[in-house]
């Protein structure tokens, strides 16, 4: 049977790990290091992680290129949480004989709601509010109606859907596009297929639920951002490069658009000087559409259950090349 000697946890900012899963279950007494801040460069995880057989990264926090694999001479088991990594270049993990298992995936559901804790906070304007009270304000903000206003969901798919469904609830007007949209979906759900350009000019919320690929890098130009009213407001759940982020800072700054809610961001954790940090009429939030207690429950729960399983020579969740 492989044996289980030192184990590596990486990205574990509120210490999840050691809540959600009974390390002292691995076996031969191993114990996991955790990494509490991200590794950084490829040189800086082949550093870090060298002497460990087993690594458990967060999905899309930490890549594992080739070049990187190729240089972690210990290492035969990479799990990732959720059931595939982008960041991870599974045919050279097997071509080095490592095994590369998953976790169940994340529910979609806290995605969803997260998309709507950033509509109603830009559409009440939530946070100014807050700051107000406790400086001794009151009241000095007139919020938007959502019923009867209109909600644009780009991508339709199964938390695009879940989002359109509560729209619906609040009495507004869904409509939907994506380049590859099930117009017979959207019409069995109550929402309107449109074209994009239509679904930009004439919505008062825009809302991204699609994965970045080629595709849909760099979706949302300036051009298309000109489309939207200076009173519309756009929220990202998705990924940050679906979005062109300079085109969105100028709409900001030059009042094009009427504010953003954003829970991604190209680089994670902001930096010091990152531009977003002073952007107006927005609202920024870290990367939170998957953080619940649900979700690394069943992260970590599963990841231990990963190694277990390895451990006993009967790997589960393979991710396949």
């Amino acid at each position: 049977m492989p044996e289980i000697r030192r184990v590596a946890i990486l990205d574990d900012y509120q210490g999840v790990a050691r809540r959600y899963a009974d390390w002292s279950t691995l076996p031969d007494g191993a114990r996991p290091t955790v990494f509490t801040e991200p590794l950084g460069g490829s040189e800086d995880v082949i550093a870090a992680l060298e002497p460990f057989d087993v690594v458990v990264a967060m999905r899309e926090r930490t890549a594992f290129p080739a070049a990187v694999i190729d240089r972690l001479p210990h290492l035969r088991l990479l799990v990732t949480t959720g059931p595939a990594n982008a960041a991870i270049d599974v045919a050279a993990a097997r071509r080095r004989g490592i095994v590369v298992s998953g976790t169940r995936g994340a529910g979609l559901i806290p995605t969803a709601e997260l998309t709507w804790g950033l509509i109603h906070a830009l559409a009440r304007s939530i946070p100014a509010e807050d700051r107000g009270v406790r400086e001794g304000a009151w009241q000095r903000t007139v919020g938007r109606d959502l019923h009867g206003a209109r909600l644009g969901v780009i991508g339709l798919g199964s938390v695009g859907t879940h989002v359109a469904r509560v729209g619906l609830a609040f009495g507004m007007d869904v409509v939907a596009w994506s380049a590859h949209l099930d117009a017979e979906h959207a019409r069995a759900v109550g929402v309107t297929p449109v074209d994009k350009r239509e679904l930009l000019a004439m919505s008062d919320v825009v809302t991204i639920h699609l994965k970045l690929s080629a595709r849909t890098t760099g979706l949302l130009g300036r051009d298309d951002l000109a489309l939207m009213r200076p009173d519309s407001l756009l929220v990202n759940t998705s990924r940050a490069p679906i979005v062109d982020e300079e085109a969105l800072l100028a709409a900001l700054h030059a009042g094009t658009i009427g504010g953003a809610g954003l829970d991604v961001h190209s680089t994670e954790p902001l930096p010091a000087d990152s531009p977003w940090r002073t952007a107006p009429r927005t609202v920024l939030t870290p990367h939170l559409g998957y953080v619940t207690a649900g979700t690394y429950d069943i992260f970590y729960s599963d990841a231990l259950e990963d190694i277990l399983a390895y451990a006993a020579g009967e790997p589960i969740r393979v991710v396949a090349p």
